[in-house]
């Protein structure tokens, strides 16, 4: 036991050399990915910001009426927002969502086609497995260390630690939607003369909506669910005042920080989930 543990592996002196290469080889690569994160944040930011409230929660309901064509989903969203600016986490709400609303579109701008190139190549998939186990189970402060040095303190490590975090769901769910394209499909769009890429946009990625669907929907929830951890590294948001809250043993503030979460969850996990057909059975 003793001789085991005198040699011992250096896993965490490897991972800090590594880290240590990057900051002094790759620094100028991260601050370019920062500042481009950046100004993507601070631009959706202006557009839930720049507005007066009251015209964002019009807005919202209007959207919310044409994808649902019901008045119960924008009443409910009316409901929602006004609720939240009755508290006072109108500006905390918006910084949560500019941070959601980054996170999932580079899930879902990376995750997609890679999901694609997976399913059309079993051994990516074979080797994608075990790494994105890995980033879903390996607890988060660990890689929340390495960005912090590589990106400091604010929204954007916070980002990348969501993205790490919500990335493998949008992956699996496109492979698996992809990978299950009945065969019957695939050989009927090729008898018609359908070419690799015709058959990826008219067959298989329309089979696969559904799940790609499911995936944007993942990705928006686990990225709710990291808005604490991301509040530690300076990230702004719901964290901010849940971390106060926690802190301080206010109940009163944790419960009311808890419930715009829950009704913001709730907003945008109804906006995006894909409807059954009416008459699908």
């Amino acid at each position: 036991m003793e001789w085991l543990e005198d040699h011992k592996i250096p896993i965490g002196q490897w991972a800090k050399a590594f880290v240590d290469w990057l900051t002094n080889n790759a620094a100028w690569l991260f601050d370019a990915i920062a500042f481009a994160l950046e100004h993507v944040i601070d631009a959706i930011l202006w557009l839930l910001q720049a507005p007066h409230p009251f015209l964002i929660v019009a807005l919202a309901a209007v959207l919310a009426f044409l994808v649902r064509r019901t008045w119960t989903f924008p009443l409910f969203v009316v409901f929602s927002l006004l609720l939240i600016i009755n508290q006072g986490y109108w500006i905390e709400t918006t910084e949560t969502l500019a941070l959601v609303i980054s996170a999932t579109m580079v899930c879902m701008l990376v995750g997609v086609p890679i999901g694609v190139a997976a399913a059309h190549r079993p051994w990516l998939y074979e080797v994608l497995r075990p790494i994105l186990d890995l980033m879903q189970t390996i607890p988060t402060f660990v890689y929340l260390i390495p960005a912090l040095i590589l990106f400091g303190l604010g929204m954007v490590p916070g980002l990348i630690a969501t993205v790490i975090f919500a990335i493998p769901a949008p992956i699996r769910l496109t492979q698996l939607g992809i990978s299950s394209t009945p065969q019957a499909l695939i050989e009927a769009g090729e008898a018609f003369g359908a070419t690799r890429r015709q058959l990826l946009w008219k067959v298989e990625l329309p089979y696969a909506l559904p799940n790609i669907m499911a995936g944007l929907t993942q990705t928006i929830m686990l990225s709710l669910s990291m808005v604490v951890i991301a509040a530690l590294v300076g990230a702004d948001g719901l964290g901010v005042p849940t971390l106060r809250a926690l802190n301080q043993v206010n109940i009163a503030r944790g419960f009311e920080v808890g419930v715009a979460i829950v009704l913001i969850a709730i907003v945008l996990d109804r906006f995006f989930r894909r409807e059954p057909a009416s008459g699908s059975k």
